[in-house]
């Protein structure tokens, strides 16, 4: 839900920052038709608002080696708070898991997990996510190619 302190400026200032995280204050500023110190300004409060939560750069995968991306699906054998937490505070020590999604249904996780290859997935999967707690079953698919991949969320131009 988009906060009511947030005009057109703001998300203009949004959508242009989510396409170049690196571009200086005074071109942002020229691009949404401010000076640099207002657009600054609103920079700075949209940050501390929490509308902006990071800056980051997108990395390659294949260019580190990392050639696999799967998804698992992962179902638990108990829902409870704890149970819960305790898979979620497991999944938060594995770097290799890049996403950790609870959904609603059948399925109660869903991982993004990079890996080097098919074999070091595989012992991914064996030794640290299906021994994790409380996992009832993992059924995982390997991405062939990736069509759409866009950060952040749509914003109106």
């Amino acid at each position: 839900m988009a906060s009511p302190n947030i005009d057109d400026i703001d998300l203009q200032i949004l959508g242009e920052l989510q396409k170049d995280g690196r571009m200086t204050n005074v071109e942002l500023a020229r691009k949404v038709g401010l000076t640099a110190p207002p657009c600054l300004r609103r920079v700075r409060a949209l940050e501390e608002a929490g509308a902006i939560t990071s800056y980051h750069a997108v990395v390659a995968p294949a260019m580190l080696g990392y050639m696999i991306t799967v998804f698992a699906m992962v179902s638990l054998r108990s829902q409870a708070e704890a149970d819960l937490k305790a898979f979620e505070d497991h999944i938060a020590t594995l770097p290799e898991v890049r996403e950790c999604h609870m959904l609603n249904g059948e399925i109660d996780f869903i991982l993004k997990v990079v890996a080097k290859d098919l074999q070091s997935f595989q012992q991914f999967l064996t030794s640290k996510l299906t021994p994790a707690p409380n996992v009832v079953s993992v059924k995982t698919s390997l991405t062939i190619r990736t069509a759409k991949n866009l950060p952040g969320v749509p914003l109106p131009v």
